[in-house]
């Protein structure tokens, strides 16, 4: 199956042929046509999958018919560096239309957005609580709204932003379109799902598996080494670009300063920090800058890097469905990828909850701390084995195994 089946207008598949791309991954092979055919939509798949194409797309061919110069495609999505991503895709794949779009998030000039908004725009993309700010300074109509897109439902629930959600709805279009794409289906989103879709088609594409591209490990650590263990990982040569992720925003700010005082190329990226520091922070780990990014989940979202070798659990993830968005982050775009956690005692339910879910036994390492140097017994190959006899590892990358997080960006990889 290639895009062309999907009859796309000539400059929509002229903006496709320009990316390179010919065949749609899997949420886009079954989404598209349904969305094309105006039917609601559930979308159940992790990032990484390709489900913004699978919404941009369809969007734009709608609203090619008529520029209308009023709001028709509202896109909502948990996080400012999310929100910018996915208008990065509008634009890109509306190139040559007279189609505009903005995206809508706090930390920024509200007024900018404002001017802009009644101005005219076609498409917009929005943090919730900016777009109810002005929805209620009434610089924004969302009456003519045709699309509506909830992007990372569960995460939003997350953030707490259910409720500035059903009052956005009460402002959108009753007689809208609309698209709900969610990796985990808690109750409350299942609970928002019913109420808000009409008769809509399911997609589910493994959502809740875990990338087959990385290779997972797990480090039995005490609380007060994790830190000089994560420096000595990634004082490792095939160790080239790193995400960390911490629980909190606190530890995600001062480890990274910690790696900084270290020489690292560290630099934290959390919600509590400005847009302007979240922006350079993002695009000095995309640009190599920065080769380490210590980061928490919320803020994490939208981070589109194709190349990151290695993720770090430096705190163990409270689910299964937060492990595997974490380990998903490498092995993309063709790659491989390692995922390294770090474990105390406490963790070990989660540990069995994490193997059920991959199927096998994780590698564990027991690591020592003496000073600097690290040492490593008690290793166990998963299973099932993939030789006939279990060898004892140190726990580096092997010689002759493919190279480590680099390959060709996929920008259908969202």
């Amino acid at each position: 199956m290639s895009f062309s089946n999907f009859s796309f207008h000539p400059k929509i598949q002229s903006a496709i042929q320009k990316s390179g791309y010919t065949v749609p991954t899997p949420i886009q092979q079954q989404a598209i046509g349904p969305i094309l055919d105006k039917r609601d939509l559930l979308g159940l798949a992790q990032t990484g999958t390709g489900k913004t194409a699978a919404f941009v797309l369809p969007i734009i061919q709608r609203l090619l018919d008529r520029p209308a110069g009023k709001v028709r495609a509202l896109i909502i999505a948990p996080t400012r560096e999310l929100a910018e991503q996915i208008l990065d895709y509008v634009e890109k794949m509306s190139q040559g239309t007279r189609l505009r779009s903005l995206a809508v998030y706090g930390g920024v000039n509200k007024n900018t957005q404002a001017v802009r908004l009644k101005a005219g725009i076609d498409v917009v993309v929005a943090c919730p609580g900016r777009l109810l700010d002005h929805l209620n300074d009434r610089a924004v109509d969302l009456s003519a709204v045709e699309m509506l897109v909830l992007d990372e439902a569960d995460h939003m629930f997350d953030k707490g932003f259910l409720p500035d959600i059903r009052k956005i709805l009460r402002a959108v279009n009753k007689q809208r379109q609309t698209l709900v794409f969610s990796a985990t289906m808690p109750g409350e989103i299942r609970h928002l799902v019913e109420d808000i879709l009409t008769n809509p088609v399911t997609v589910q594409v493994e959502h809740a598996k875990p990338t087959k591209s990385v290779t997972h490990s797990v480090y039995q650590v005490q609380q007060q080494e994790k830190t000089d263990l994560l420096k000595d990982i990634l004082g490792r040569q095939d160790v080239k670009t790193t995400l960390v992720f911490t629980r909190t925003k606190h530890r995600a700010k001062s480890l990274a300063l910690q790696l900084q005082k270290s020489n690292f190329q560290a630099a934290s990226l959390q919600g509590n920090m400005s847009q302007a520091k979240r922006q350079s922070a993002l695009d000095g780990f995309k640009n190599g800058t920065y080769s380490i990014l210590v980061a928490t989940d919320i803020a994490a979202r939208g981070i589109d890097v194709s190349e990151i070798s290695h993720v770090i659990n430096y705190d163990m993830p409270d689910t299964v469905e937060a492990y595997t968005h974490r380990t998903g982050r490498t092995g993309r775009a063709a790659c491989t990828g390692e995922a390294f956690t770090f474990v105390t005692a406490d963790d070990s339910r989660m540990i069995r909850m994490v193997e059920l879910n991959l199927g096998r036994k994780i590698i564990k390492v027991t690591s020592r701390h003496t000073g600097s140097e690290t040492r490593t017994a008690d290793v166990r190959q998963p299973e099932p084995a993939e030789t006939p006899e279990k060898k004892k590892t140190s726990g580096q990358v092997r010689s002759g195994k493919p190279r480590r997080g680099r390959g060709l960006s996929f920008d259908f990889g969202i």
